[in-house]
């Protein structure tokens, strides 16, 4: 009698089961590790692995009097947020670090799929909390190419994006510039950074309503137009931080004290940048202007004129001046985007996709304005009905699948948008520079001074809201 299925499943599990019992005895026997969780098979021994490497580092053995295993972070006033770095230290100096990341996760890419393309705005502006306006560029211009709008996008809601970036790109690097000068101990700069993200801050809150995730840029424009006075609030800033910026510079640029903490450290050539993914200012301080703005321009930037800014040091002091450099030409963008700015419309015209943007400053933030409201409720049942299918379900988007990118502060910030043909995304993932340039801590820190690896992660400048999002 031929045995069922069932017992011969039990009879192949009994046989495995012996395998791999008469495979770890012999590992044990040879003083081999025995990793839990391992098992044989065909192909060769399989290891399940479930993270939490702590618990495998191995400790320091008797008489490495000098070997430390130290856990900086999660939270630590060094790690630039909630990221964790174990070290290896021979004394002072590092021979191992190992980023451990996961600390911030808020899964915004899946809550992505249960939200309308326009609500999924509010989400990705949260994942790179400094550069909000980037994240929402990103992702917009991949909605518009899947509905195949991107032609028309209104002229003057082109402009507003490249200038909303700008000012973003400019927060952005202060807040950089602050937090890697207090962690080396220069306290002035850190202070002129955040006074320099504040003025920033105030002209976005006069132009979105809120300081930080904005939700602004929206699938076929913009939410609402630059309030009246826009242009000379901008205007007067870039003045302010003209000078702002000097000051930073005069002080910092060939200070003895700074050149000796950021000069030679955190050493990564061109090579190495290449072999992991690295972009940004990290890969530009290699002397290689590659640049998303230039390589492959979008929102028009091939008709502004701006230098894009290189060193040629491979380290922590180039890089700083590179966010220095780009600062300066930021301002000049902004200072084209109002030449540029015309009156027109900021939001597409098709009605079927255009998110109303007749908004209104209230007491309590944006919103629609009472003229708005009046008419879609008083002059037309049609209006009224499509403003609330548009809001409540949103529109359809065509399947397909695309990948846009711009160039963030920190570097490529690319969105894979995929669309199943309905109206929320069936699957958003960002390429977020953060959690690739995250890649180059090791290489930079490994065989240099404790001290030496706050400069390191200073001059990457990773965002954990990007890495975990």
């Amino acid at each position: 009698m031929s045995e069922t299925p069932t017992e011969q499943d039990a009879a192949s599990a009994a046989t495995i089961n012996e395998e791999v019992l008469t495979d770890a005895q012999e590992y044990a026997a040879h003083g081999e590790e025995v990793i839990d969780g391992s098992y044989v098979t065909t192909e060769g021994r399989v290891f399940t692995v479930t993270g939490e490497d702590w618990e495998t580092i191995i400790p320091p053995a008797e008489g490495e009097q000098e070997r430390l295993i130290v856990n900086m972070g999660p939270q630590h006033p060094s790690t630039h947020g909630v990221g964790r770095f174990v070290l290896d230290l021979d004394g002072e100096t590092v021979t191992e670090c190992r980023a451990a990341i996961g600390y911030l996760h808020t899964g915004i890419e899946k809550n992505l799929e249960f939200r309308s393309w326009t609500q999924g705005t509010t989400f990705v502006t949260r994942m790179d909390y400094l550069s909000p306006i980037f994240n929402e560029t990103a992702y917009c211009l991949g909605v518009e190419r899947l509905l195949g709008i991107t032609d028309d996008v209104p002229e003057r809601a082109t402009t507003i994006r490249v200038l909303m970036m700008e000012l973003n790109r400019i927060s952005s690097h202060g807040v950089a510039l602050a937090t890697g000068a207090l962690e080396l101990g220069a306290l002035t700069p850190m202070i002129w950074g955040f006074r320099d993200r504040n003025a920033v801050l105030d002209l976005f809150e006069a132009i979105t309503g809120l300081r930080m995730n904005h939700a602004y840029i929206r699938p076929g424009g913009v939410a609402a137009d630059l309030p009246d006075g826009a242009d000379k609030l901008i205007g007067d800033a870039v003045k302010k931080m003209r000078v702002g910026f000097k000051e930073t510079t005069d002080m910092l640029v060939g200070n003895g004290i700074w050149v000796e903490r950021t000069q030679g450290i955190g050493y990564l050539d061109l090579t190495g940048c290449a072999a992991l993914g690295i972009t940004g200012p990290v890969l530009r301080s290699t002397g290689l202007p590659w640049d998303l703005r230039k390589e492959a321009p979008y929102c028009g930037y091939e008709n502004y004129e701006f230098e894009v800014a290189t060193r040629d040091t491979c380290d922590a002091y180039g890089r700083f001046l590179i966010r220095l450099d780009e600062m300066v030409q930021s301002l000049n963008i902004i200072e084209q985007c109002l030449d540029r700015l015309k009156p027109g419309p900021v939001m597409v015209a098709d009605k079927r996709i255009a998110w109303p943007a007749q908004l209104a400053l209230g007491g309590d933030g944006w919103g629609n304005s009472l003229e708005h409201i009046r008419e879609i409720m008083g002059t037309s049942m049609e209006a009224l009905i499509h403003h609330f299918k548009l809001v409540t379900e949103g529109f359809r988007v065509p399947a397909g699948q695309v990948y846009s990118a711009v160039e963030s502060p920190r570097g490529e910030l690319g969105a894979h948008v995929v669309s199943d043909g309905g109206t929320r995304p069936y699957r958003v993932h960002f390429r977020d520079p953060s959690f690739t340039n995250l890649q180059a801590v090791a290489p930079m820190a490994e065989g240099g001074m404790l001290s030496d690896l706050i400069a390191s992660i200073a001059s990457i400048d990773p965002v954990f809201g990007g890495v975990d999002r």
